[in-house]
């Protein structure tokens, strides 16, 4: 090669890496974001599907785009999560939906809501259902953005110091349990108490409560429950599939450069499937392990109970619908997609699984 046509090789390479560098640091700024946790960090699997989130991001933007995971408290009280995000305080969260009907009911969508859908199902809805486009129509209204990023499966009925066999016996019970769910309960006597993760062992343990959800196998045993409130309910009719989302803030979300509001949904993908596969690998083993502790004793709500839970339910979503506009468009569009759901179900999903559950122990 001729020592000119060299020197213009040379000013030409320069000359596009000169273009290429700011175009690169336009497309991938240095962020620090902080993320508040409405879980304490001894929950591995909810709390610590927002560090994978995390993680994920951090390595899919060359450790350009870092965030910081806080647990319940250390920033904000962990059902002020929200709050937090809508004022700017942080700039997203890890939490759940459904914690802040208060504000409004039709947040308990975007977790789950009594006699709802599956954790499958909820996915599809989300994903391919127009659920993601309605929640955040109405997120929108709070300055949030927010994407799926986890999911319990179908939860646990709660731990009871005594049994409960017909709706009599739900009168006068103090439960904790979150979101929408307690104001059905309310209509069979229940006195539904909202009490973050991290004080509901000490409240069953000083009698504050008789009784409390939470999630499952797997995290009730490490919170304990058993050993002062033996009586283990199923099935959680309130939460058949309870997703968690990440909000953000709706201004800094809307900063983001393209590539970056990519990575944030595919991370916060990464975090939903991640945590249910956990749940649903450990809550077995967890289960054989309460039940061969001799503390838990696992009961069926009965048919009676199971049967004034729904009603009541019904009674609730008219009663409500008749009052928000909001909450009657989600709750229709949800309920239309259920029982369409379910048909399918009903002809493969569910005969496949009850078949292979009474037959179990033959393979």
């Amino acid at each position: 090669m001729k020592r000119r046509q060299f020197l213009q090789g040379a000013g030409l390479a320069a000359a596009s890496t000169a273009v290429a560098a700011p175009a690169i640091a336009q497309s991938m700024p240095e962020l620090k974001w902080r993320l508040t946790s409405s879980f304490p960090k001894n929950l591995d699997t909810i709390y610590g599907a927002a560090e994978e989130f995390a993680k994920a991001v951090s390595e899919m933007t060359d450790k350009r785009f870092h965030i910081q995971v806080f647990g319940a408290g250390e920033i904000v009280p962990p059902l002020a999560a929200a709050d937090a995000v809508q004022k700017g305080t942080v700039e997203m969260a890890q939490t759940a939906s459904y914690y802040y009907f208060g504000k409004d009911p039709t947040f308990a969508f975007g977790t789950t809501v009594p006699f709802g859908l599956n954790a499958r199902m909820m996915n599809a809805w989300m994903y391919h259902g127009g659920g993601m486009e309605l929640m955040n129509d109405f997120y929108n209204k709070f300055n949030i953005y927010g994407l799926p990023c986890g999911n319990t499966g179908c939860q646990m009925g709660g731990w009871f110091r005594r049994e409960v066999k017909t709706p009599a016996d739900l009168r006068g019970l103090k439960m904790r349990i979150g979101g929408f769910a307690g104001t059905v309960l309310a209509k069979l006597g229940v006195v539904p108490q909202q009490i973050p993760g991290g004080e509901v062992y000490s409240s069953l343990e000083k009698g504050t409560i008789d009784a409390a959800e939470w999630v499952g196998p797997y995290d009730d045993e490490k919170l304990g429950f058993a050993k002062i409130a033996p009586y283990y309910y199923y099935p959680g009719w309130w939460e058949g599939g309870a997703m968690l989302h990440h909000f953000f803030n709706l201004d800094k979300w809307n900063a983001l450069p393209a590539n970056y509001k990519a990575i944030l949904r595919t991370a916060s993908s990464l975090s939903n499937e991640w945590m249910l596969s956990k749940y649903d690998a450990l809550n077995p083993v967890a289960l054989k392990s309460l039940l061969g502790g001799g503390h838990a004793k696992l009961q069926a709500f009965s048919p009676s109970i199971m049967d004034a839970s729904l009603k009541a339910s019904l009674e609730v979503y008219n009663e409500v619908s008749a009052k928000n506009e909001n909450f009657k468009k989600v709750w229709e569009a949800m309920l239309a997609f259920r029982n369409d759901q379910y048909l399918w179900w009903r002809v493969a999903e569910y005969t496949y699984d009850d078949f292979l559950i009474r037959n179990r122990t033959r393979t």
